[in-house]
Order: structure tokens, then sequence, then C-alpha cells
């Protein structure tokens, strides 16, 4: 019998055909070999929409090489588009809209904003959720420093670190900026007056590009880096969601931000939390974090379509209490690799696999089902009516 085959849907980095994550893809492919299950890699760019066929990466686990091959659509797609600006993302919305019936693992989520007044409309939520407003102008961007003294304001649909700027209000009135430009580049940190806010705001972009700025925490560590922690959360082989783990991120020097693509630095969650908050707090801290994600996951798949994997973003406050920074749909793997967690490395790759080997077994079950039905259907319509008396 043929095995089940799964697309992995991606998009180019640029014009020279550059794939971010071509090494995680060669492992999925080895690890799918072995659980019964092909992987191909894929992006809009190589579908001829005509045929409907794709021009597919097939990794080669003997020769430890890719090679195309002209091939017909898998029976389910792995979405791992990033947002990007470029006539490429463009194409992957054309291939969204004229493929949206087939099998997806994961459907697209919406930007920080929307994903922010989603999950505040839940009780259970909203001590999680530090303040937010979406940025419309630099008005916006003062009016919630009058009420929080540190602030960050993101890009909507920023990834990595970019675009993020911190502001903290200082003594003597002033205000001390720092962040990382569209590059992730670290900013030279400036000290203005209030009323040079708004310019430096307008040279920021905000007003032109959709932000969101966000009531900031004290996250250093007393070695001045900034640390926060990624959790993992997946569906597993049965469906259900799990936390695949969390590690701790710290930032480099001068960072505002603690990505690893900028240049942070990842650590045990629970080594983290014990010179954090101790280690009488670390454990309850952990099983709090571990809940909360769960429930996220499950909430956002209920209210924008199936999931397959979320990573948070989160962030912990010296009395223990758990905030929630944002929420990626398309997250890396490598903060467990880096810090040393091989086993949860390796099940964050196994389980997006395993979970669609399941999604294939109920759409068996499902056409098996809606066979039967048919039948049934069909031989009521065509038996007799008899008397029985």
């Amino acid at each position: 019998m043929t095995q089940p085959v799964l697309g992995i849907l991606t998009l180019y980095l640029n014009d020279n055909g550059a794939l971010e994550e071509k090494d995680i893809y060669a492992k999925m492919t080895a690890a799918g070999q072995q659980i019964g299950l092909d992987l191909f890699v894929f992006t809009p760019d190589d579908v001829d929409f005509k045929k409907n066929k794709i021009n597919a990466l097939f990794y080669h686990t003997d020769t430890h090489k890719w090679t195309r091959k002209w091939t017909s659509f898998p029976h389910m797609i792995y979405d791992r588009c990033r947002i990007q600006k470029s006539p490429r993302f463009e194409k992957l919305r054309e291939f969204r809209k004229k493929y949206g019936q087939l099998t997806f693992l994961n459907r697209p989520l919406r930007n920080k904003w929307t994903v922010h007044k989603t999950l505040q409309q839940d009780e259970r939520f909203k001590s999680y959720l530090p303040a937010a407003k979406l940025a419309e102008s630099a008005q916006d961007v003062a009016e919630m420093l009058q009420k929080y003294p540190l602030l960050y304001v993101k890009p909507i649909n920023g990834t990595g670190g970019r675009g993020i700027l911190r502001i903290e209000r200082k003594k003597g009135g002033r205000l001390l900026l720092q962040g990382r430009d569209q590059a992730r580049r670290i900013i030279t940190p400036a000290y203005i007056t209030h009323s040079e806010l708004a310019s430096f705001l307008r040279n920021w972009n905000i007003g032109n590009v959709k932000h969101i700025v966000q009531q900031g925490l004290q996250l250093k560590l007393p070695n001045g880096r900034v640390h926060d922690y990624r959790m993992l959360v997946q569906k597993d082989r049965t469906g259900k969601w799990q936390v695949t783990g969390c590690a701790g991120r710290m930032g480099p020097a001068r960072s505002v931000t603690s990505n690893l693509h900028g240049g942070g630095h990842a650590i045990g969650m629970t080594e983290l939390l014990n010179m954090w908050v101790g280690e009488d707090k670390a454990d309850a801290v952990k099983a709090d974090a571990e809940s909360f994600g769960v429930a996220v996951a499950q909430y956002l798949e209920k209210s924008f379509g199936r999931l397959c994997e979320l990573a948070l973003d989160l962030a912990i406050d010296r009395k223990g209490r758990v905030w929630l920074l944002e929420v990626n749909p398309k997250p890396a793997r490598e903060v467990f690799r880096q810090a040393g967690e091989m086993d949860t490395y390796r099940n964050s790759i196994l389980r997006p696999l395993e979970y669609a080997l399941w999604v294939n077994e109920q759409k068996k079950i499902r056409k098996a089902a809606g066979k039967t039905a048919a039948a049934s259907a069909s031989f009521s319509k065509a038996a007799p009516n008899l008397e029985i008396g």
C-alpha cells in the first residue's frame, strides 16, 4: 500500500531559491521514513496552477542530497510559510485561496494585535496578558507611557525580533530608547525628551506600518541581559495538544530581545527559573505555564481553524507570575538543541509527522463511514415496502 505523503509548504527567502529550514526538513524526511510517512518540500513558485502539479524537492537520506521531481499534490500540507514582504508572499496567498480545500495541518494565524484581542475575550487569559494597544500614531504610544514606565513597540506582523523598540521612562523626564532595526541590528541607545518622541516614532515608521505597543516587564538578569522563555505546544499522535518543551533564552549584551537569531543564548527552563524565582517556586511556575500554554493553543484553534503547533514567548516576573509576550505559529526548534535538550529537540521534529499520520487516519475513517452511510441509504431506497401481518 502506498504511504501517505506530507508536503511541507514554505517560501524561498530570495530569488536564488534559498530555504531557511532545509536542514530541519531533511531531518523530518528521515524521521518520516521511520514511521511510514513520505515527505517533500515545495513553495507556491514550484506549483503549476494549470496542471495541478508540483516540481517538488525530495531529500534522499542515503546520499544526503536534494533533487527535484514533478509530482501530484500530497495527502496533507504542513504550512511553514512565514510572513515576508515580497511577490512570493502574494503568490502564497493565491495558493492558499485556490487550494484551500486541501488538508492542511495548520491554517494561518492572525497578527499580534488580533491574537491579543482574541485572547482578551476569555477571562482565563486576562491576567496573563500585558496591557497592549494598537499604535496608529505617536499619540497612542505617549498615552501608554503615561500609564506604564516601560513599553515595547512591535510591528504586528514582525518576526525574529525585527523592528522592536523599547521605551523606558527615566528620571528627569527623559526617555531611554533601545531596540533592533528591520535587519535585527542593535540600534545605538538614545536618550530623548518627551517632545522629541513623536519625531523619532515617525522615523520608526509608526503610522505607516501597524504596530502594537505593549506594557513592558523588567526582565533583566543580574548580568544585565534580558531573558524570556520559548514554549513549544504541539499536537501529538492522538491529535491532542501537549507541551513538547520550554527553554529559557538570554539576550546578548545591549539587546532588548532574547531571540536566538539576534544572538541570544538558550538555557534550560528549570535552571533559569531556579536563578530567577528560586527553587521553591520553580515547579509551580512551570506547571502554571504549561497549563496556560495548552489552554491557549486549544482556544486559538477554535478561533482561527486547525493548528498543529504554536510557540509561546513567555515572560516570568520576579514573583513567578507568567505573562504572554506573543504567539508564533511557525516556531523554530533550535532553542532546545542549543539548550542541550536533545530528546525535546527530536520530539519537536517528530510530533508534526505523527500528527499528520493521525490526520490521515481520521480522513480514511470518515471516508469509510461516508461510504457505509451512502450504501445504507441506497439500500433503503431500493428495498421494497413489506407488510408484516
